[in-house]
């Protein structure tokens, strides 16, 4: 036992210089092979595993960086450095903006008026779809109209079979259109200047088919508001940024436009009636390529909605839209999932490489990350409007981890089938 006890001495002493199969094989060649394997186990079971393990950490850390630089600096500088181009044409075209409600009259006495009172000078009316309200949303229509001629009104008093959600009101207030350019918005949304009209139109130029823009939420104290509008942001970053590297994958229903012929040539909702979301992402994710999709971020192009006041509204509304990402097309899904990935595995792989590897090069490994976030979320928040949650960034990214926790399982959830 004792010259057990004395070899294992000489083991750990001698380790630091040797690899572990040499140390047994020249110091102890005679040993019996149980020992040897004891010996075996007790180093790598007490030291290389776990050294391994961090360095694993680590590099796995580095990996991650460098996917999340890949997304910031191919994908998301494109949105923060973006510079209207110079405009070939001034074109002013005909414009039908398309309104869905249901049960919507204490959102349209607010928001409607924005809409009626646009400064375009060019033929225009506003199409509103009331789905089989309840409400006094046909009495309220009925008051505007007199004021405004150009409102186009479409009353749906019983449901359409097999389709769910929005999509049969949207595709008759579609059809019933006068003119080939759409705008599409919901009731709750208000748009931010009287020229959101003649802002979303002017990006029309050859070959353009579909329009990208930004539907913001009002700002209002408390932290919830800003989690919702930084979730806004941060969704807002990927679709345009991607539609700007030629890979549009997706568009927001607050503000959106498209030409109808786009509508009819693809038989409209046609292929996804049977999902009761997706009236604006899923179909934009059908019809957009790079060379018929722009975006417009002109901050008097944005709309206006209300955000929810209560966690478990805001929770709701964000399952039901997450359910659609199933049905995205697959080289979207990858580039998705992979963002989504490793800004999950950030900051928990950060966490491990400060505490168990080396302090000061995972946090100079973050540094290069953080700076260069810094920059791209700044000039991308001044642009969209938002630059009062950049000194929030940091706290926001870390809290987008615990995000993807509670909304995740929407991904495998079926979709609920309410009306969006």
């Amino acid at each position: 036992m004792g010259n057990t006890y004395s070899l294992c001495v000489l083991f750990e002493i001698s380790e630091i210089r040797h690899p572990t199969s040499d140390i047994v094989r020249l110091c102890f060649p005679h040993l019996h092979k149980p020992l040897k394997h004891r010996l075996l186990k007790h180093y790598f079971c007490g030291m290389t595993i776990p050294t391994l393990l961090w360095d694993i950490c680590f590099y796995a850390f580095c990996g991650i960086i460098a996917i999340q630089l890949f997304y910031y600096l191919y994908f998301f500088q494109r949105l923060a450095f973006f510079k209207v181009p110079d405009r070939t044409a001034n074109m002013e075209h005909p414009v039908s903006v398309v309104i869905c409600a249901r049960d919507e009259a204490h959102n349209l006495v607010k928001t409607l008026p924005g809409v009626l009172v646009q400064q375009y000078r060019t033929t225009h009316e506003v199409v509103l779809v009331n789905d089989n309200s309840t409400d006094d949303t046909k009495y309220l229509v009925d008051e505007f109209k007199k004021m405004f001629k150009n409102i186009n009104y479409i009353e749906l008093t019983q449901e359409a079979k097999m389709i769910s959600g929005k999509k049969f009101p949207l595709s008759m207030g579609i059809k019933s259109a006068k003119h080939e350019i759409l705008l599409l918005t919901d009731a709750d949304c208000v748009p931010a200047s009287e020229y959101w009209i003649q802002r979303m139109q002017e990006c029309y130029n050859e070959g353009t088919e579909i329009v990208l823009g930004y539907g913001a939420y009002h700002k209002k104290p408390g932290l919830l508001n800003k989690l919702i509008r930084f979730e806004t942001f941060h969704t807002a970053i990927q679709y345009l940024s991607y539609a700007l590297a030629g890979i549009p994958y997706m568009g927001v229903g607050r503000n959106l436009s498209y030409k109808k012929d786009v509508f009819l040539r693809n038989k409209g909702f046609s292929s996804i009636n049977q999902i009761p979301s997706g009236d604006d992402d899923l179909f934009i994710n059908q019809v957009a390529r790079k060379d018929n999709t722009t975006i417009c971020i002109d901050q008097e192009a944005h709309t206006l909605s209300e955000p929810k006041t209560r966690w478990s509204d805001w929770m709701t509304q964000k399952y039901r839209h997450y359910t659609t990402s199933n049905y995205y097309k697959s080289n979207h899904k990858v580039l998705l999932g992979l963002y989504s990935f490793s800004l999950f595995w950030l900051y928990p792989l950060l966490a491990v490489s400060i505490i168990f590897y080396n302090w000061w090069m995972a946090l100079a490994v973050f540094g290069v990350r953080f700076l260069i976030q810094a920059v791209v979320l700044y000039k991308s928040m001044k642009k969209l409007n938002e630059k009062d949650l950049w000194p929030w960034f940091l706290f926001f990214d870390i809290w987008m981890f615990f995000y993807f926790i509670f909304t995740v399982p929407a991904i495998w959830k079926a979709p609920r089938k309410n009306w969006d």
